[in-house]
């Protein structure tokens, strides 16, 4: 368990809306690289430039199969170099039902490279507060919370991430399990959160997450990667880096994530993976399910789909009887980044 959830009491909720409220992130893992070609090594397997990134700064990457399939997407980040701990360190935030794989898969190259990796025993926690709710939360840390996306704040209660793509301040709050007096003087600051309410957020932000269910069936340019900068084409080679770079400079692309509200009977219990239909066009489906979240009774997905079938406005779940989608904007641009040379 996340040290400070344990120190929050559960009938504080998060209603109280003027209390930056707190929840577990179960579903999520932290997987750790270390060692002196740590950032080299994931420099040729993921899909975002992670030698380019400085500390201090999270970068958004996925991890493809040699087809260019997604097997995972990651928040990554450089742990800073101590006396303690001096060689190079990555950690990263996964989907915790693929990470023991995802950490073996890796393994299998890293053949003569100096470079360790691990699923390592650190709580993810989603932490949201309005601007006016921060002060005392950060009076009790002793410094500002990162206010730029992904940026990255290190501190003794553990790693604060700044999470783009909405107006309320939201964080990923990553904790070793000993760091309970640096997350006893935060806990009388905070209220217990909803995590499916984080999740739906994390959906109205436009961020994917690849899942077990999820794995092998899309592209990055299909999940909007390259359009939230979870790609890099001018960093080199990395598995299924030649299909990702011909979709982009060819401008062969046919379908794009989009954001949606589901409603209709069975709404609720839809999974990811579920297919997705046209009404107006032929029984065959155009897309699928990549998460989706309820919250507040209201269901909401992210899901990949033509651009025609999105265009028509009558999509629905399962079948063509199915749970309707209603097609809802994105808070960044989904029109194609410029293309590089």
């Amino acid at each position: 368990m996340h040290p400070v959830l344990a120190r929050i009491d559960p009938a504080c909720h998060s209603q109280q809306a003027c209390t930056p409220r707190v929840c577990a992130l179960a579903e999520f893992a932290v997987v750790e690289i270390t060692g002196a070609d740590a950032v080299s090594f994931l420099q040729g397997q993921v899909t975002n430039d992670i030698a380019g990134a400085p500390v201090g700064q999270a970068r958004l990457a996925g991890y493809c199969t040699a087809q260019g399939r997604l097997l995972a997407t990651f928040v990554m980040w450089r742990e800073p170099q101590t006396q303690a701990q001096d060689v190079p360190t990555v950690r990263a935030i996964v989907r915790a039902d693929i990470a023991p794989a995802l950490v073996k898969r890796l393994g299998m190259f890293v053949l003569r490279a100096k470079a360790k990796l691990a699923v390592v025993p650190l709580a993810v926690a989603g932490m949201t507060s309005r601007n006016d709710t921060c002060a005392a939360l950060e009076s009790a840390l002793g410094q500002p919370l990162p206010r730029l996306p992904w940026q990255v704040l290190s501190h003794e209660s553990g790693t604060w991430i700044a999470v783009p793509g909405n107006p309320v301040g939201r964080w990923w709050w990553v904790a070793p399990a000993n760091a309970p007096e640096a997350c006893e003087a935060l806990a009388s600051h905070l209220s217990a959160g909803d995590p499916a309410q984080w999740q739906a957020e994390d959906i109205e932000a436009g961020l994917p997450w690849i899942q077990a269910a999820t794995q092998d069936l899309f592209i990055p340019q299909t999940v909007n990667l390259d359009l939230i900068d979870g790609v890099s084409f001018t960093k080199g080679c990395y598995p299924g880096q030649e299909i990702v770079a011909r979709s982009h400079y060819r401008g062969t692309l046919k379908r794009r994530m989009a954001l949606g509200t589901l409603e209709g009977e069975g709404a609720g219990a839809v999974i990811p993976a579920t297919d997705l239909f046209d009404a107006n066009a032929t029984g065959e489906p155009c897309g699928r399910i990549i998460n989706v979240a309820t919250a507040g009774g209201v269901t909401v997905a992210l899901f990949e789909a033509t651009f025609d079938a999105v265009a028509h406005g009558a999509l629905h779940v399962a079948s063509l009887d199915g749970p309707r989608v209603t097609p809802r904007a994105l808070p960044y641009d989904t029109r194609p980044a410029p293309r590089t040379t």
